[in-house]
């Protein structure tokens, strides 16, 4: 939690803000704007230009047109770029290079060890330890479930817990989830119970150690923390259930994420669509719970497969040759009569 206050703290503090004597230049150009007059032998660029309008009347002499250096471009012009920020991300450009960061961390360390848990352990030794994390959160959905006033979703959870932790040996077999219970895992939490209630996400982040989040769900994610201990059991204070939770959690989650990470690699902005698939996936687990839309169980995201891109094949056009231009005299020829008695020679 700590981690994730300081580099929320730094990133916050990296935001640009005006100062005061800026605020007062800005402020002071329209007054000194207004006070500008240009004199006619001596025209200033900032001056607006009265273009020349058509003359309609019959026979009117056309006005002249301004020349290029007559027309200006005004002091207040407004210029549009072609990309739209997001109205959640007022710091995409600490995120971006926080990303680009992660991402060259990733590429380096993170991949190549999550691909050597991959291959070295067994898939089933690696459900197990999945299983038995996910175990130790049934509390506080429980509990966040209570406060969303869903008693019977709560008794479920509860229900998966008390199941798991006895007959599934201690969460690493998820028994509750098979018939005959048929109670599947569901994620739940003080950010989804702010959601609930209409909390909004806050400014997007993206945050060493903990990747895509929000204001909202940095918040929610330190109460689970904290409240998490309380609820199971003391030893989950204790470095060795911390530490290795966490490094057993990042490459299970790397190594269950790697297609979809692929994907967005592929992607033209791989940083806003790794954005736009977090906030909304978050919103269709917050709809979920009012009963807008099927629950998204663990909130895995399926993206489409992109379709292959073919280059059309060439198409060859025949040239027939041209046709022989027509032979054209310019002048009449001249014939010149042979003199008379003449006899071709032998």
């Amino acid at each position: 939690m700590s981690v994730t206050v300081l580099a929320s703290a730094v990133l916050l503090a990296a935001a640009p803000v005006p100062s005061a004597d800026t605020a007062a230049q800005d402020a002071a150009l329209p007054a000194s704007a207004e006070q500008a007059t240009p004199t006619p032998e001596a025209p200033q660029p900032s001056a607006p230009v009265v273009l020349p309008q058509p003359s309609f009347t019959p026979g009117a002499p056309a006005a002249a047109a301004p020349s290029l250096d007559q027309i200006s471009k005004p002091q207040d012009a407004i210029v549009v770029s072609g990309e739209r920020a997001a109205p959640q991300d007022p710091m995409r450009a600490v995120n971006e290079a926080s990303y680009q960061a992660v991402q060259a961390v990733d590429g380096a360390v993170v991949a190549p060890l999550a691909m050597t848990y991959q291959k070295s352990i067994p898939a089933p030794i690696r459900t197990g330890l999945r299983n038995v994390l996910l175990n130790l959160t049934e509390p506080i959905v429980a509990l966040n479930f209570l406060l969303q006033l869903k008693p019977g979703k709560a008794a479920e959870t509860l229900g998966r817990f008390a199941i798991n932790s006895t007959i599934g040996v201690a969460g690493v077999m998820d028994v509750a989830k098979k018939k005959p219970f048929n109670l599947p895992y569901r994620r739940n939490g003080f950010a989804y119970t702010m959601g609930y209630y209409g909390i909004g996400t806050g400014p997007y982040m993206f945050l060493p150690l903990v990747g895509p989040t929000t204001l909202r769900d940095v918040i929610g994610l330190g109460l689970d923390r904290f409240l998490m201990p309380f609820a199971v059991g003391g030893p989950l204070k204790h470095p060795a259930y911390v530490y290795g939770g966490f490094v057993v959690r990042s490459l299970d989650d790397r190594v269950e994420n790697d297609a979809l990470f692929r994907r967005i690699r592929e992607e033209s902005n791989p940083y806003a669509t790794y954005r736009e698939i977090y906030l909304k996936t978050r919103q269709a687990e917050i709809d979920a719970l009012h009963g807008k839309a099927d629950f998204q169980r663990e909130g895995s995201v399926v993206l489409p497969v992109a379709a292959p891109v073919t280059q059309p094949a060439a198409v060859l056009i025949p040239i027939e040759p041209p046709e022989p231009l027509p032979t054209v005299f310019i002048a009449e020829p001249v014939v010149q009569p042979m003199p008379a008695g003449y006899r071709p020679g032998r």
